[in-house]
């Protein structure tokens, strides 16, 4: 198979012929006819995820279809079209067996624990836990721009953040995240204020559903602007960027009582945040982590989907080869782009 590959960390990847990867007995091998290209990614092949071990092929947002069947897989076949969740569960874990896979005890994650989906091939381990059905009407680009960003702002939003009709949400960061988070809070009937220091993210923002856009540099203090417009702060802040300053940021614009939601990836220097915890005593603030979705919680985001309710094609910028993507993801630290970029051709 042709994959994209690294051997140290923060080196160029190289396009090589690799060995077709063969089926778990619980697994199975799918051929990948699309595949997001991800922050998460540029943080893996930057050396910033202890799960890595080189030479690692990187990759986790794909679509694609079954190929090969391992000898004890019992729900799925080759040719099966299929995605799967970002945080995969072993499906026997107290974690597992409680329905929570995405915080499994032994978890599998393609492009991080296993070699991912730059590649024509992936081998994926416990697919009757995590392999997710696609809809026929759903193409493949489609269903791999849904995540890990999307699927993870759907649960974050929705399960995590609880989001109510005619609530004041605010989002940190307007890339792949915070962009499906914007669609999704929209959907679910929320004001929706988009924050970023990019103009093209903002514009982008705010034909998703974005009733208010802020770029960051702009303001004297972002927290006081978001602040006023909502009358004494957001019920719902996610960071959806991963930095000190948009988590603290994110805490200190809540309202009393108000739900932090922490989606972006901490990483780096940004591991140990200081967070104004006297601010979120006083005034009864959640703070909740969100990290991926389970396999078995996508039939009500995808129902969405069918429907024409969410739009997840809207949040594609670009499609490209797997020679293309390797300096879109090396470049992804200093210059991510401004939406979902997809690779379509191996």
């Amino acid at each position: 198979m042709r994959a994209a590959i690294f051997e140290k960390f923060g080196q160029p990847l190289e396009i090589k012929n690799l060995p077709d990867p063969t089926p778990h007995a619980d697994g199975v091998v799918i051929r990948v006819m699309a595949n997001g290209i991800c922050r998460s990614d540029w943080h893996g092949w930057m050396g910033h995820d202890s799960d890595i071990h080189l030479p690692h092929v990187p990759g986790h947002e794909m679509a694609g279809v079954v190929v090969a069947v391992g000898k004890d897989v019992r729900r799925w076949k080759e040719g099966d079209r299929v995605t799967l969740p970002f945080a995969c569960g072993c499906g026997a874990c107290e974690q597992c067996i409680s329905g929570n896979q995405q915080v499994c005890d032994h978890y599998f994650q393609p492009g991080f624990t296993a070699w991912g989906s730059f590649a024509e091939l992936v081998a994926i381990r416990y697919a009757d836990t995590n392999l997710v059905g696609l809809p026929e009407s759903l193409d493949f680009v489609e269903a791999a721009s849904l995540g890990c960003r999307f699927i993870t702002s759907f649960r974050a939003v929705v399960a995590q953040g609880r989001v109510a009709p005619g609530e004041w949400v605010v989002v940190y960061g307007c890339g792949g995240i915070g962009l499906s988070a914007v669609m999704i809070a929209t959907a679910m009937g929320a004001q929706v204020i988009g924050i970023d220091v990019r103009d093209s993210a903002l514009q982008l923002a705010q034909s998703l559903g974005a009733v208010v856009t802020l770029n960051a540099s702009a303001e004297a203090s972002i927290v006081e602007a978001v602040r006023e417009i909502t009358h004494g702060g957001a019920h719902v802040s996610l960071d959806a960027l991963g930095s000190n300053e948009t988590c603290r940021n994110s805490v200190l614009s809540l309202r009393k009582r108000g739900r932090h939601i922490q989606v972006g990836v901490m990483a780096a220097e940004h591991k140990e945040t200081p967070i104004p915890m006297g601010w979120v005593m006083f005034n009864e603030l959640e703070l909740i982590g969100s990290h991926g979705m389970q396999a078995h919680a996508y039939a009500p985001m995808l129902a969405m989907v069918v429907s024409g309710r969410l739009q997840p094609g809207k949040l594609i910028s670009r499609r490209v080869s797997l020679e293309e993507s390797l300096g879109i993801l090396q470049s992804m630290g200093e210059n991510p782009p401004t939406g979902v970029v997809v690779i379509d051709r191996f």
